[in-house]
């Protein structure tokens, strides 16, 4: 990313994918796991309002969100909702790794924690971590 707006739009556009995602997580996640989906479709919603909130102070208008979001697989049973719940966070993850290193002040510091989130519930989705979370296969 070239500037700080730019990662934080893109930052802003994984945050309202990642909230759809949930949405397909949610309706097919086993039961034992609806809560930990619902909170994390919630973690999402907030960071996506402080992120609108973020692109506004930086002089941008916030990116909408799209209508409606292609899967990177099919989720037809809980199984595949845990691995599309990972999948997000990995992305979202991604994308606060690049506003992190586009940011200083404040808004690196709110993305770092952000990154440090989305990383935290990846690895219990996928039960497993990675080494730098936010870089993984990023060139």
């Amino acid at each position: 990313m070239s500037t700080v707006l730019e990662a934080a739009q893109a930052a802003l556009a994984a945050e309202h994918a990642a909230i759809y995602g949930y949405g397909v997580v949610g309706g097919r996640v086993a039961s034992g796991r609806a809560a930990e989906a619902r909170q994390a479709y919630e973690a999402h919603r907030a960071c996506r309002d402080a992120l609108s909130r973020t692109v506004g102070d930086l002089g941008g208008r916030p990116v909408a969100a799209a209508a409606a979001y292609s899967l990177p697989f099919a989720v037809t049973d809980p199984s595949a909702a845990v691995r599309l719940a990972a999948f997000l966070e990995e992305r979202v993850a991604g994308a606060y790794g690049d506003l992190v290193r586009a940011a200083t002040g404040g808004v690196r510091r709110d993305a770092a924690a952000a990154l440090r989130e989305a990383a935290v519930r990846a690895v219990r989705w996928r039960g497993a971590s990675v080494a730098f979370p936010g870089l993984a296969d990023r060139g």
